[in-house]
């Protein structure tokens, strides 16, 4: 028998090893896959279905092989989660001496040299961050990792967390006077000697990518790189290889020339004044523009007044607060760091004022120029329109293996669509079904007579469609998504079913993202048991809720990016001038991969039912909609409410 097929047969170490292990033929091939692509320095793109126990199936091979592993996951719950339970485990059972470490960005390490300034200077927005704050400092002497994580009674979310960490920009690097007990350091070196290190997709591409100081030492002795969750890097490396420079940054620079002018250069209140200008500069340039959660191209708003004004009195500030700086530098490092970060502002907002890039970083000027604006902030962005090039060259040189997996990266079995974005030409390519019994435990349901998605009584006839199925669910205890392709769509059906619970007088608990963060929320629906939560893209991917709780998912849309997304229509505009059909190659296998991901939430493990609706008149009516269902796993299906009904009202059969 082939070791790797000991490792995970009935007898063997995992099994031992993992309460209610099962062995699983799908995993066991592609752990012998992804030894394979390691033994050869290969590429390998795997997708795998829920269930398949892919983590342990790229885990096994990985630690086996001997040499240095980079793990990169999409999430910090991820990271969190292979560091502190499955590594562990599997390097248990096996029986290897491989050292571990987790590495994240700097801003989830306490900083002592800003925690410092802040107790001293810091201006809080309320009583309770002032509270978080002395709680960070209780912390930050008890800690040996400085990870934020491990201190759980600090909100991840609290104001106090931006100043007590620091950023790539005001890191003081060995000048700093704390820097022999810096906690970052000590993550990077751990990682440096370490055999498997655990990091994510922001920090690979912002630290490894881009060579930034530290971890560009990382990847020259790394032998296998794994991506898990790899569907989600052509939007990352798109950020990363692109600039971005946003109001948040130019206010964090305002507050950090303050606390360091009133630590270092008390006697100088020009300063103060230049730094609360810029700090009013950059709300101004948020306020310039109407709206929020909108993703805008530049062209659109740069010929208006107030924008055009608020655009030159941002660089007019940054110009004035470097003047000052540079006259007060030498009275202390965090002043010497203040004037470069200046300097460095004022040349991304040159270089985005001109609308080109820095060639090092997006490839030149093939770039789309673009604004996304939040509730509170606002971005100006440079982004490559292919990423695929730049993506390459990193992969060349020092041969190593790239392992790329997901359970959503084909259409179909056609990885066509994911390889072109990163350029893995290359790369070989295999799909494993998920074990899960869905034909049995699983109905996919697809209402009749609803109207285009386009017309302007939509999401009424969403919430039309979907009350019989939410009630029947709630009937027998069960829970429901409804998740929703906009904002907007979604405060719409939040209304329309909350009428619908108070006519029918029902006591379902209605939930709606945004009113907790995303860890509260899904406390809360687990606990209740038959609530309904509406939500959007942030419950698409990566939430996970097992048993009766969930099991109803319901879909308004097609995930189709808008088609007046600035990055998308360049890059459609691009594709159509190459004579390529821009729907059938970017827009439709796109969409096809979010819609696994949302309909991915329903059937966790190998007990649970559910049903999937998808209330999207497209998914039947449209020639494309087959390419979107046969992607989907192989459910039931039906168009008949009657059907749902009576799924719901079946007894749960003992042992599934």
């Amino acid at each position: 028998m082939h070791a790797i097929e000991r490792i995970f047969a009935p007898e063997g170490p995992l099994a031992e090893a993992v309460p209610g292990f099962r062995p699983r033929p799908q995993q066991v091939e592609m752990a012998q896959r992804i030894a394979s692509a390691i033994a050869e320095n290969g590429a390998l793109v795997a997708e795998a279905g829920t269930g398949t126990g892919k983590t342990f199936a790229y885990l096994v091979p990985a630690l086996l092989s001997g040499g240095k592993v980079i793990v990169s996951t999409g999430t910090k719950t991820l990271q969190d989660q292979l560091f502190n339970r499955d590594l562990p485990t599997v390097r248990d059972a096996l029986g290897v001496g491989a050292t571990i470490a987790l590495l994240k960005g700097r801003a989830n390490y306490v900083c002592h040299y800003h925690l410092e300034r802040s107790l001293s200077a810091a201006r809080l927005a309320s009583r309770e961050e002032a509270a978080h704050l002395r709680k960070i400092v209780r912390f930050a002497e008890r800690t040996s990792t400085g990870d934020k994580a491990e201190c759980i009674d600090v909100p991840e979310d609290s104001g106090a967390w931006a100043v007590a960490t620091s950023t790539r920009e005001n890191c003081l690097g060995q000048e700093c006077p704390h820097a022999k007990g810096c906690f970052v350091t000590a993550a990077r070196q751990e990682a440096l000697v370490a055999d498997v290190v655990v990091v994510n997709h922001h920090l690979f591409f912002a630290d490894v990518m881009l060579r930034d100081e530290g971890m560009g030492e990382l990847l020259p002795a790394c032998n296998t790189i794994i991506f898990d969750e790899a569907h989600q890097l052509p939007e990352v490396a798109g950020l990363f290889f692109g600039e971005s420079l946003s109001t948040s940054q130019i206010i964090e620079l305002a507050r950090d020339t303050r606390n360091e002018g009133i630590v270092a250069a008390k006697d100088y209140p020009p300063l103060q004044e230049a730094a609360s200008a810029l700090d009013k500069a950059a709300r101004d340039l948020r306020l310039a523009v109407k709206g929020e959660n909108l993703r805008l191209p530049a062209a659109r708003i740069e010929g208006e007044a107030a924008f055009s004004e608020a655009q030159q009195g941002l660089a007019d500030a940054i110009a004035e607060l470097g003047r000052h700086l540079d006259t007060q530098a030498e009275r202390g490092e965090g002043l010497a760091n203040c004037l470069r970060r200046t300097q460095e502002l004022a040349a991304a907002l040159k270089r985005w004022r001109g609308g080109s890039s820095d060639p090092e970083v997006a490839g030149g000027d093939d770039v789309v120029k673009w604004v996304e604006v939040y509730s509170q902030a606002l971005s100006l962005n440079l982004t490559p329109l292919d990423i695929a090039p730049i993506f390459q060259r990193q992969m060349e040189g020092h041969p190593r293996a790239w392992i790329f997996t997901s359970a959503t990266l084909a259409v179909g079995s056609n990885f066509s669509h994911y390889c072109g974005e990163l350029g893995l030409g290359e790369a070989t390519t295999a799909v494993w079904g998920s074990p899960f019994d869905y034909e049995s435990n699983a109905l996919l349901y697809a209402p009749t007579h609803m109207p285009d998605p386009n017309s302007p009584l939509y999401q009424e006839a969403v919430a039309e469609a979907a009350w019989p199925a939410i009630r029947a669910a709630g009937a027998t205890g069960r829970g429901a998504f409804v998740l929703c392709t906009s904002l907007r769509a979604m405060r719409r059906i939040r209304e329309l079913l909350q009428e619908k619970l108070a006519a029918e007088g029902l006591d379902l608990p209605l939930l709606m993202q945004g009113e907790g963060s995303r860890s509260e929320l899904l406390e809360r629906f687990r606990f209740l048991g038959n609530a309904i939560l509406v939500a959007s893209q942030s419950f698409w991917e990566g939430v996970d809720v097992r048993g009766e709780a969930l099991s109803l998912v319901v879909i308004d849309k097609l995930p189709f990016a808008p088609p007046d997304d600035p990055v998308l229509a360049a890059r459609i505009d691009r594709l159509r001038a190459a004579g390529r059909n821009p729907f059938m190659e970017y827009q439709l296998p796109r969409a096809v991969i979010s819609m696994k991901q949302g309909s991915g939430r329903l059937i966790r493990d190998e007990s649970d039912r559910g049903v999937l609706m998808i209330c999207d008149p497209r998914l039947i009516g449209k020639p494309y909609g087959k390419a979107v269902w046969r992607s989907l796993p192989p459910m039931r299906r039906t168009r008949e409410i009657a059907e749902v009904e009576a799924f719901f009202s079946e007894p749960v059969k003992s042992g599934t």
